[in-house]
C-alpha cells in the first residue's frame, strides 16, 4: 500500500524535474523529498529514478508510476470533496422505511424541512408496516424506519436497532355522521360492542380485538382492508365503524364520518428505529433530528 503523500511528492519531482524544485514547490526540504522517494522506493520493489549527468531519468517502474500517479491524485482529491460534502451535509442519501399514515403525515413536512435547510440530503422513501419495516432494517435494506406499537401487543426489536420514540398517537373512533353517538365529545368503546368493525392492518386488528375484549366484547368485523381511505369510505357509507389513530385524521377528511376520542384513552406509539454505528452518519442524524422536530408539533405530542 502506498503512502498518499509519498505519491504526491513523486508526482511534484516528475513535473519540476528534480528534487530541489520539488521541495520548493512543495514547501519541504530537499533530505525531505530524498527520504519519501526513498521510502516509496522500498513500497515498489524497484528504483523510480536514474541520474544522467545533473538530470534525473524515470526507470520503467517509475513511468508506469507515473502514468498512474495523476490518477490516484484526482481520486483522492475527489473523495476528500466528497468525504467533506457528506460531513458538512452538502450531500447525502437516507433511505427512510415508514408506514403509510407517517408517509401522509410526518413524512412529507421531515422532507419539505429537509429539502429547504439541506437541498444536497437525498431521502428514498419505502414503505411497510413493522415488524417487516424493523426486519428491512435489520437486513440493510434502509436507513431508518418507522413503526408503532399498540398497548397490550409486545413487540420484538433486535438488540442493533436503536429505538426514538417520537409520539403518542390517540386512538380515535371513525362513525358515520349520522351515527347517534357522533353527537358526543367522547364515546365510550363499551357502548360500541353492538356494532359492525372495519379493521386495519394485522396489527391494527389485533389491538382492534385486544382493546374491545379489555372493556367485554369481541367485534364484529365485517371488513377488513390496510388502506385507510377504503375505511374511512366503508364507514361513511355507515357499513361500519372503525378505531383508527388521530393521525389518520390529519390527512383524510370526509363529510360524512365523525372521528371522535375513545373512552377508556388508549395510544399507539410512534418509533423511529436506526442501527446503532448508523447514528454516527451525519445524514442519518439529520434525519432522526427533523423527524423528532415535526413529531413533537403532531396529536399526542
Amino acid at each position: 500500500m502506498f503512502d498518499s503523500r509519498h505519491i504526491r511528492t513523486f508526482h511534484e519531482v516528475v513535473r519540476t524535474g528534480s528534487y530541489s524544485a520539488a521541495a520548493r514547490a512543495l514547501g519541504y526540504t530537499q533530505p525531505a523529498v530524498t527520504q519519501q522517494m526513498k521510502a516509496l522506493e522500498r513500497d515498489v520493489g524497484s528504483a523510480l529514478f536514474v541520474r544522467v549527468g545533473r538530470g534525473m531519468r524515470l526507470t520503467e517502474a517509475g513511468q508506469a508510476l507515473s502514468r498512474h500517479a495523476s490518477g490516484i491524485l484526482d481520486s483522492m482529491s475527489a473523495a476528500q470533496e466528497q468525504m467533506n460534502a457528506l460531513t458538512r451535509l452538502r450531500s447525502g442519501r437516507v433511505r427512510l422505511c415508514a408506514f403509510p399514515s407517517a408517509n401522509s403525515t410526518l413524512v412529507p413536512e421531515t422532507l419539505a424541512r429537509l429539502a429547504a435547510s439541506h437541498p444536497g440530503i437525498r431521502v428514498d422513501l419505502l414503505e411497510d408496516e413493522p415488524p417487516e419495516s424493523l426486519r428491512r432494517l435489520a437486513r440493510g435494506e434502509c436507513d431508518v424506519s418507522l413503526a408503532f406499537t399498540y398497548p397490550g401487543l409486545r413487540q420484538h426489536v433486535p438488540g442493533e436497532l436503536v429505538e426514538i420514540p417520537l409520539l403518542e398517537d390517540q386512538l380515535t373512533v371513525l362513525l358515520p355522521r349520522a351515527h347517534a353517538l357522533a353527537r358526543r365529545r367522547m364515546v365510550r368503546l363499551a357502548d360500541l360492542a353492538g356494532e359492525r368493525w372495519i379493521a386495519g392492518c394485522p396489527r391494527c386488528r389485533a389491538n382492534l380485538l385486544h382493546e374491545c375484549a379489555e372493556v367485554g366484547f369481541v367485534p364484529d368485523i365485517a371488513f377488513m382492508t390496510d388502506d385507510n381511505l377504503a375505511v374511512q369510505s366503508l364507514v361513511a357509507e355507515g357499513l361500519g365503524v372503525a378505531m383508527i389513530p388521530a393521525l389518520v385524521l390529519n390527512f383524510m377528511r370526509h363529510e360524512k364520518v365523525a372521528g371522535r376520542p375513545l373512552q377508556p384513552f388508549s395510544r399507539r406509539k410512534i418509533f423511529a428505529y436506526v442501527l446503532r454505528e448508523h447514528l454516527r452518519v451525519p445524514a442519518t442524524s439529520l434525519v432522526l433530528e427533523e423527524l423528532r422536530t415535526v413529531a413533537a408539533n403532531k396529536v399526542g405530542c
